[in-house]
């Protein structure tokens, strides 16, 4: 499982030096470990779930993505990104929501692109230099991947790995922006 890859390279994330924007560059072992999570894929686990998620994501997010077409497209690769790195779906979707409002061609002042404001460095320390961070699929495979990771790092921490993400570790202004997304607009209750 990508978690038991990833928890051994704990201390070496944790002593990277290198900042682009507030965000730390991975070192080799961190690009290597990134490489092969990006390459796995996992979705549904059945057709029926997949029909009732669908359904239900796509009617809350049909203001935000008219398109039909694309909001399914964006909620099946989210699902999918978000469920191969053990996340939960709804909360990237509130991360999505936070970062970019679901226009997958923002960009920010620090220079991060798509969806997930993925920093373009990524690209380039995983090894990866052509890959298109303004592509829906590629941005939610390296966001996923990049949040997974900084779970990890902060040991199931939602609130830590949520402001790593977002450079800001040790301030709750954006953990609480993004965990309020979720819960108000993403949030699935279990029966």
């Amino acid at each position: 499982m990508l978690f038991r890859r990833i928890l051994p390279l704990l201390a070496l994330l944790l002593v990277s030096p290198v900042l682009a924007g507030n965000q730390a560059r991975p070192d080799e072992a961190q690009r290597g470990l990134l490489r092969d999570s990006l390459k796995e894929s996992l979705g549904f686990a059945d057709r029926f779930d997949a029909e009732v998620w669908l359904v239900d994501m796509s009617g809350r997010l049909a203001k935000r993505l008219p398109d039909l077409e694309e909001r399914l497209r964006v909620l099946k690769t989210v699902h999918r990104e978000a469920r191969r790195v053990g996340l939960n779906p709804e909360l990237v979707l509130g991360l999505i929501e936070t970062e970019s409002n679901f226009d997958k061609y923002a960009i920010s002042n620090a220079g991060a692109l798509g969806l997930m404001q993925v920093m373009p460095f990524w690209v380039e320390d995983i090894g990866h230099p052509d890959d298109n961070l303004l592509d829906a699929e590629t941005n939610l495979r390296y966001g996923c991947a990049i949040l997974s990771l900084y779970l990890q790092i902060e040991r199931g921490n939602l609130q830590n790995a949520l402001a790593r993400y977002n450079g800001t570790l040790g301030q709750s202004w954006y953990p609480t922006r993004v965990l309020g997304a979720w819960q108000k607009h993403w949030y699935v209750h279990a029966d």
